[in-house]
């Protein structure tokens, strides 16, 4: 056993759900509007991960066009049933307002690699999703329940219902099995069954500073469910130092030795307006359970920056320069948004990646943008286009990317007369609309042909764009933006309402109309220590 410093899966991996079959352990994490649907990461000692599929991966299971920032997949659940596993998730269409709709699916798969099933259907009347398998065969359907009718607060509980695998669709009975605590909003549902009794484990207190993990239980599975006397297992809600914050919705695996661990999402802030830009990352705390037969976290209920693991994380690859060419086509790092139909808005032809120039930066439908999760606080991004504009409505570049209302964008774009030139564009000065009131910076023109280089770098808070021509010297361009506002915190919607992270990479727009391409090299992101990094181990 040995101390491992948390998160276990840094950077924008949230709502984790565990799962160990045999020696190996899998965690599913949300995506939200980032495509293909659904990370899934694989250990053999909970302490190194590596991730191995997503497997929402085709227009037949999911087609995000048109879905809002955040909205999207949700909260995954996978499990395993003895022959074999099973995911289930949300679709968010809408989430802002009196009203969600939140369509629920399960997929199924022989071997966690696929092949994945196309959806069955299951229902709409709320999100975060579970599949419980019990002892008998049955297996049972969890979900919160949304009432648009309920004021201010719209979170109904916990509704149950039987799955019948061979009908594919629920069946029976549903009953609202749980109304969470006066920390209120319960979501985020995981049934368990030991020694006789059922265990409820629910997230409360939304997904900012008041995030919590909840634990019931009861002899029958329909009910009633007390509490934990506790109430809440893990939270850090009212330690408002903790290195861990906006701890809460987790999952129980245990090891094949009987050791009890909580996976759980968590937020690292940082400065004094305690943004989180790495996103809802996953951390792990070590559990127990009492001789009361509740379960209980290590030290707890604040979570632990350190927990000791099985394994001994070797964080060589975490450090190194990851630099992507595309001859083998789009690294396993690299996501886009929304839309199944990847030949729409880019390809990997000759080594290169060349991106079919779309709608603007920031459009909830089809918009070229390849990009990468930012997982450390501070790093270096570059790459190499070939772009030939025709005017301002043709643009393509570098950017650093959270949402429609908060982005960075160097963009090799042109002049009304067609001399190209090159643009920042950046939502700094509008923020929290999303607007572009003004350039980032004044224009800076460049030669009509040739390549150039982009690069930004983050330390901390700051961001600092620059760009080279024909080779040569690297020159800083515009000023440094306020790269915290690529946050959860400053998503457009606040902490409670902006779920993903940050990213970094490569975009192209065509707001003629004529999908101008644009050609990148190469990619390149490489990770710097921060010496003012609390984190930075």
């Amino acid at each position: 056993m040995a101390l491992t410093r948390n998160p276990i899966l840094p950077g924008f991996n949230p709502d984790p759900s565990i799962l160990r079959v045999d020696d190996d352990y899998y965690i599913a994490t949300s995506t939200f509007e980032w495509y293909p649907g659904v990370q899934i990461h694989h250990s053999k000692d909970l302490a190194n991960w590596d991730l191995i599929v997503r497997p929402l991966s085709r227009k037949s299971q999911l087609d995000m066009r048109g879905d809002p920032d955040s909205c999207g997949v949700w909260a995954p659940c996978l499990t395993h049933d003895g022959d074999k596993f099973w995911l289930v998730y949300t679709d968010v269409k809408r989430k802002d307002g009196s009203f969600k709709d939140a369509h629920n699916y399960i997929v199924h798969a022989p071997a966690i690699t696929g092949p994945w099933s196309d959806p069955i259907y299951a229902n709409s009347s709320g999100f975060d999703p579970s599949l419980f398998h019990d002892d008998d065969g049955r297996k049972w359907f969890v979900n919160m329940l949304w009432d648009h009718r309920r004021r201010p607060l719209l979170f109904a509980g916990i509704v149950l219902q039987e799955f019948d695998p061979k009908a594919e669709k629920l069946v029976g009975p549903k009953k609202n099995v749980y109304q969470g605590t006066d920390l209120e909003l319960v979501e985020g549902p995981h049934l368990y069954k030991r020694n006789g009794w059922y265990y409820l484990l629910t997230a409360e207190g939304g997904t900012a500073y008041e995030h919590a993990c909840t634990l019931a239980r009861s002899r029958d599975i329909w009910g009633p469910f007390e509490t934990h006397p506790q109430k809440h297992i893990l939270t850090a809600k009212d330690a408002p130092f903790a290195a861990l914050q906006r701890s809460g919705h987790g999952d129980i695996v245990e090891t094949p030795d009987g050791k009890v661990y909580l996976v759980h999402l968590t937020g690292r802030p940082t400065g004094q307006n305690r943004r989180c830009v790495l996103g809802r990352e996953t951390a792990i705390q070590e559990a127990y359970w009492g001789d009361d037969d509740w379960l209980y976290v290590k030290n707890g209920p604040v979570p632990s920056l350190f927990v000791s693991l099985p394994g001994t994380r070797d964080d060589t690859a975490y450090w190194a320069e990851q630099k992507y060419s595309f001859e083998n086509g789009l690294h396993k790092d690299f996501q886009w948004l929304r839309t199944p139909e990847t030949d729409r808005i880019f390809s990997c032809e000759e080594g290169k990646l060349s991106l079919i120039g779309r709608e603007a930066i920031g459009s909830w439908f089809e918009q070229a943008l390849v990009a990468r999760r930012q997982v450390h606080f501070s790093y270096d991004a570059e790459t190499v286009v070939d772009f030939s504009p025709s005017d301002e409505r043709q643009f393509a570049g570098l950017t650093a990317y959270y949402c429609r209302f908060n982005f960075y964008y160097l963009t090799v774009t042109a002049h009304s007369d067609g001399q190209r030139e090159l643009l920042i564009m950046s939502s700094e000065v509008s923020w929290p609309d999303g607007g572009l009131e003004a350039p980032g910076s004044e224009a800076v023109q460049i030669p009509n042909e040739g390549k150039v280089k982009l690069a930004l770098a983050v330390r901390g808070p700051s961001l600092q764009f620059s760009y080279g021509l024909d080779g040569g010297e690297m020159t800083k361009i515009g000023p440094v933006f306020d790269a915290s506002i690529l946050s959860d915190e400053c998503g457009g919607h606040q902490a409670h309402g902006s779920f993903t992270g940050a990213f970094v990479g490569l975009a192209c727009s065509d707001l003629n109309g004529t999908a101008l391409r644009a050609t990148f090299d190469y990619f390149t992101y490489r990770p710097a220590h921060d010496p003012t990094d609390r984190y930075d181990p």
